[in-house]
């Protein structure tokens, strides 16, 4: 497994190998110890999101404590801009973010810590992308964070008002009106 830093320190993309012969391939795509060395917490949830349709974000989504996820997010068929928003107010990157394309070809996964606000854009139809968690859903602790405030600087892949969305996702407050931040 290659585990590798981005521009911000905790988020990592990880590389899991493949072993490819003529009836296809198999992959260790999760391998505790190996990703004991970047975090400590175990998952207790797979989440998995299908979208028809090119051009979905879903996001900017985080849950607050004492409900808050890491997420190791990686694609099962089809390609997604993943994004990962620093908004612990400490943090010498608040405000930044990472943006890293993840495949099914490239077989790319993105560890999203705690502390960050997390979505996705979908690149082509019919894309799967599958997510553990480190805590359970809860609606009360669930937030987001609004995914085209220009002072984030995301250059998503589609224009605000071509990107599909869900109701919920298109009403999330900007970072300055944000009422939660992790410190």
């Amino acid at each position: 497994m290659l585990i590798e830093p981005t521009e911000i320190a905790d988020v990592k993309v990880i590389t899991p190998r493949r072993f490819t012969d003529e009836r296809g391939f198999f992959s260790e795509v999760f391998n505790a110890r190996a990703f004991a060395s970047i975090e400590s917490n175990a998952f207790v949830q797979d989440n998995h999101s299908w979208s028809s349709q090119p051009f979905t974000i879903r996001g900017l989504h985080f849950q607050t404590v004492p409900r808050a996820q890491g997420k190791l997010v990686r694609v099962a068929r089809g390609r997604i801009l993943d994004v990962a928003v620093d908004i612990r107010r400490s943090s010498p990157t608040f405000g930044k973010h990472v943006a890293v394309e993840l495949s099914a070809a490239n077989w790319r996964q993105l560890w999203v810590p705690v502390g960050f606000a997390h979505g996705f854009c979908t690149l082509e139809p019919d894309t799967e992308v599958l997510y553990k968690v480190t805590d359970y859903y809860s609606a009360e602790h669930d937030f987001g964070l609004a995914f085209d405030d220009p002072a984030l600087g995301i250059a998503w892949p589609t224009a605000p008002e071509a990107a599909i969305l869900s109701d919920k996702d298109r009403k999330h407050p900007r970072l300055a009106a944000l009422s939660y931040a992790f410190e």
